[in-house]
């Protein structure tokens, strides 16, 4: 018995600490330094709805859109089956997939059979909800987008330049242009 009641108090303790104040302390420290991302940095518009988040891409195909890059995770863009196509680089499959999605981005960017194309304009991320597209790949699609808006390009441009974020801290990762940031200033929305 000696050692049955140690066991149990200790159980007890690390349940308490571990399953509930611990988390209760971490969520509290982030609802207080990091509110908007604590809570999945929302995007809302002037009337509260929620417009999507900062950090999930979402499908965009109207030609007056940004285009986010191809997305594998369930019926594309689908939070709850994230995941790329596992396919391997020697994949049939996913060579042909690459020619398709190539052609099509031409296609829809009136681009030259032979244009050389940023890998993410035919490549998913590994989650398949990567928001961000490279900012060659945003260049290669504002003729498209100007036009169908009737807008100047150099207006597209300026707004491209404006939702681009350079590396983390000037160090890590590549410069990127999140997508519905970008679509929501297109359209006059925060």
């Amino acid at each position: 018995m000696q050692h049955v009641r140690p066991a149990i108090v200790l159980t007890l303790f690390f349940v308490v600490f571990t399953g509930f104040a611990f988390p209760l302390a971490v969520w509290a420290t982030a609802q207080l330094v990091f509110p908007a991302q604590a809570s999945g940095s929302l995007i809302r518009d002037a009337q509260g709805r929620m417009l999507g988040s900062a950090l999930l891409g979402q499908a965009f195909g109207k030609p007056e859109y940004f285009h986010p890059r191809p997305s594998a995770a369930g019926a594309g863009y689908d939070a709850a089956s994230s995941g790329g196509t596992n396919l391997g680089p020697t994949s049939a499959k996913l060579i042909q997939g690459f020619l398709q999605l190539s052609a099509a981005y031409r296609s829809q960017n009136e681009l030259a059979p032979d244009a050389l194309l940023p890998a993410d304009a035919v490549t998913g991320s590994a989650s398949g909800l990567d928001p961000h597209i490279s900012p060659a790949n945003a260049e290669l699609q504002s003729a498209r987008v100007a036009r169908a808006r009737g807008l100047r390009i150099e207006h597209v441009r300026a707004l491209v330049a404006e939702h681009t974020e350079g590396r983390t801290w000037g160090l890590f990762g590549e410069p990127r242009v999140n997508v519905l940031l970008l679509n929501l200033a297109l359209d006059g929305k925060p």
